[in-house]
């Protein structure tokens, strides 16, 4: 079955890559690259259209996967499988006209939220909570509600952290790496399950999409992802939490597993902690700014990464960090059964994240220079005296 996924990926990826080539081209050939707005980081117009070819890559991932492989029921899936077409197929078509033309914001909530409600309406969505060695079951109208919401805001958690080259790929690859990996024990433990196949599927085709795009989108990057491609990743690694969170029973793992039963709610916690953060942040204080919770600025958690004195790819690198430590830190309380064990790599690994995250390595560079232990060339400096002001 471990093949049939790796294939599901490569698919994703080859696809993706091959989409985003064509895409890069044809968006250069008819100048589709928007305007620099104040509040972006790069400094020449890039196209932003490589959602398009993010949603190619999906749409060949999810035909791999029917055809040449068993990991799709194509009875008891089918409409699952239409369903997450339709909803990707609206964040997409919506995704690319904002990417070009900039949608009012009340337009792209109404539909994220009529995505998330066709997903919910088809089956994939929460039914339960697991408690114990226990289901604690709510009533439809309160799980459909409780599916939208979370949806929602997986899928603009990842949008709001979409701002710097590599960023919200980098990250995708790394929480749906380990989302894969707790599928795969999860199914060990339990002897499979289609709801467990169904999200470890979801996990492998976002890592294959964002390993295609990647190279296109590296810094300094040929392409961004847009709206489309990051509403795309939120809604699929929401897609692979529902399918998982509230369909595992906690009485058919071992009774030693108890607390199993709560790694599906805290792993996709876990794996989203930066995103959720930033967009937590990001809505208190444009609320308290009596702004629209959906209003851009340049007050995200990496432009304060570069404002404190990180290039792009330090910060880029300081979010992996982050991302990495916090999922290991969570799925090692499956694996090992305990909380001493993840308590020790949280923090460890919190303090090295701190360091690396409170010491820019510009500033470094700035100290060893004036003890004359360091000489910057002439874009240093001129990076230096911009980073001061």
């Amino acid at each position: 079955m471990l093949f049939s996924f790796l294939l599901v990926a490569a698919v994703a990826a080859l696809v993706t890559a091959i989409a985003s080539f064509g895409v890069l081209r044809l968006s250069r050939r008819w100048q589709l690259a928007p305007e620099l707005r104040e509040r972006d980081v790069h400094t020449t117009p890039t196209p932003r259209l490589g959602g398009v070819a993010m949603f190619l890559g999906l749409l060949a991932a999810m035909i791999a996967a029917t055809v040449f492989t068993d990991l799709v029921d194509r009875q008891g899936e089918a409409p699952r499988l239409w369903a997450i077409f339709g909803a990707c197929s609206l964040i997409a078509l919506v995704g690319i006209l904002d990417d070009l033309l900039d949608l009012d914001w009340m337009l792209k909530l109404a539909a994220q939220l009529a995505a998330a409600g066709l997903l919910a309406w088809q089956g994939v969505q929460i039914v339960s909570v697991p408690f114990g060695n226990t289901l604690i079951v709510a009533s439809p109208a309160l799980n459909f509600v409780l599916t939208v919401f979370l949806m929602t805001l997986v899928m603009n958690a990842v949008n709001f952290v979409d701002g710097l080259d590599g960023l919200v790929a980098g990250v995708a690859i790394i929480a749906n790496a380990v989302f894969f990996i707790y599928t795969q024990l999860l199914a060990a433990e339990t002897g499979g399950d289609a709801s467990i196949t169904f999200a470890a599927l979801m996990a492998a085709t976002v890592v294959g999409m964002a390993v295609g795009f990647l190279p296109f989108n590296w810094h300094r990057a040929r392409m961004f992802m847009g709206d489309t491609g990051a509403l795309l990743i939120g809604l699929l690694m929401a897609v692979s939490t529902v399918s998982v969170t509230g369909q595992l029973n906690p009485g058919s793992l071992d009774q030693k597993l108890v607390l199993a039963s709560y790694i599906p709610i805290i792993l996709p916690i876990a794996v989203l902690a930066m995103p959720l953060a930033d967009f937590t942040l990001a809505v208190l204080r444009r609320l308290r700014a009596g702004k629209s919770p959906f209003s851009a600025d340049r007050r995200h958690l990496h432009h304060r990464l570069l404002d404190m004195g990180h290039s792009p790819v330090q910060a880029v690198f300081i979010f992996y960090l982050w991302t990495a430590m916090i999922s290991a830190a969570c799925l090692l309380v499956f694996t090992t059964q305990s909380f001493f064990w993840p308590a020790v790599v949280a923090a460890t690994g919190g303090v090295l994240c701190l360091v690396v995250t409170l010491t820019p390595a510009v500033r470094v560079r700035r100290w060893l220079t004036q003890r004359g232990l360091l000489r910057l060339t002439r874009s240093e400096n001129t990076a230096d005296e911009r980073i001061a002001k």
